[in-house]
């Protein structure tokens, strides 16, 4: 992985869209979310960052990160371990003239030094709430091609469920576009409208100097969110282009929409869809294969390395170091990092955060419209 792309650097948003999974988020952030057995969501963003040569990337955090920096460490695993550039990782209140902040907007003011004293020509954004395998340099190439100021990658799907029928707060935006001859005539906010949709995925390919004097004028405004207080405004202005993304994504939107991507994946065909191409990096945790006790019963099971399985397990994602015990059954579930099922535990439609015990005997059963979730520790 030793290609650079010296005219883009990366800026990651990891606390997006905290406030849509807060059972998950009370120890941690969204980008830190465990997924798909072995992964954290920032996963996917960094090493599609990391895949396409951007060797410059900075992480802005807001609070609940300690997990994160753990995860992260000193981007080893995403080769991004460098002398100039390489990974950073920026606090709250990083330099004396830093403000707390809600928004993108609000958070790019407080890196506006940092941002002056790069060399890349373009900056590439993205959430982290969204696990896609994502080429930058087709929406960079593209991005120069249209001579567009700003390009935002979008992907057409139908809105989820609870965005139509629940009202979101004021800190719960989301974006559609309309779209005219690739370029963005209006964005929405927080629509209602059913059926297929231009779906903003929030990531966004634009010019460093032009950034830099777009935050400047907000943040003088005393503006905090970038599409709502920087794009909407001037889209009569700012030529900005629409760039498709067609392949496979995963998008968590809650709790209910965190079960189904994750089991999702025990398809074949979707596995293979959000992992084909570059490869996608994590952290490293040197441990064993899963192993299967004589007895053990699996089917359509997605297993980290460092699992033991002596019970019956049947439709689960299991993450590193999960322990069932011999006669415990365990269907439809997500279970964490360490989590143990004890001997005769019958566990249904559930998901377990990090060092969860299900004692022996115990019954726990959701329903795959409502899974049972466990904190973080507990015991059961």
């Amino acid at each position: 992985m030793v290609n650079s792309n010296k005219k883009a650097l990366g800026l990651i948003f990891p606390n997006s869209y905290d406030n849509w999974v807060p059972e998950l988020v009370n120890v941690r952030l969204m980008a830190s979310i465990p997924f798909a057995s072995r992964y954290r969501m920032v996963d996917f963003v960094l090493s599609s960052m990391a895949n396409s040569g951007i060797d410059n990337i900075s992480v802005i955090v807001k609070n609940n990160y300690h997990s994160l920096m753990d995860h992260l460490g000193s981007g080893r695993e995403w080769d991004l371990v460098r002398k100039h550039g390489g990974l950073n990782i920026f606090p709250p209140f990083m330099e004396s003239d830093s403000r707390a902040y809600v928004g993108r907007a609000g958070a790019l003011a407080n890196t506006l030094d940092f941002l002056r004293s790069q060399k890349e020509k373009y900056v590439v954004m993205s959430d982290s709430n969204i696990a896609v395998n994502f080429d930058f340099n087709k929406m960079i190439d593209a991005h120069i091609a249209s001579g567009a100021d700003i390009t935002v990658a979008y992907n057409e799907q139908e809105l989820p469920a609870n965005f139509l029928y629940h009202e979101a707060n004021d800190r719960d935006y989301y974006y559609t576009l309309a779209i005219n001859n690739g370029r963005v005539e209006k964005i929405f906010i927080n629509a209602k409208d059913k059926g297929v949709q231009n779906f903003s995925m929030n990531m966004y390919v634009i010019d460093r100097e032009l950034l830099i004097k777009l935050i400047n004028e907000a943040s003088l405004r005393g503006n905090e969110y970038f599409e709502r207080d920087v794009l909407i405004p001037q889209l009569n202005k700012l030529n900005v282009q629409a760039y498709k993304y067609e392949g496979y994504l995963t998008r968590i939107t809650g709790m209910k929409s965190y079960f189904d991507e994750n089991m999702k994946l025990l398809d074949d065909y979707n596995v293979d869809a959000l992992f084909e191409g570059a490869p996608i990096y994590t952290k490293i945790r040197d441990d064993n294969p899963t192993r299967y006790i004589d007895g053990a019963k699996v089917k359509n099971t997605m297993a980290a390395d460092g699992c033991v399985i002596e019970g019956e397990v049947e439709n689960c994602v299991l993450f590193r170091g999960v322990k069932i015990a011999k006669g415990a059954v365990v269907k439809n579930c997500i279970l964490m990092q360490d989590t143990i099922v004890e001997s005769g535990a019958n566990v249904e439609y559930t998901i377990t955060d990090k060092d969860v015990v299900i004692t022996a005997g115990k019954e726990l059963k959701g329903n795959d419209s409502f899974p049972v979730y466990i904190p973080k520790f507990h015991k059961v």
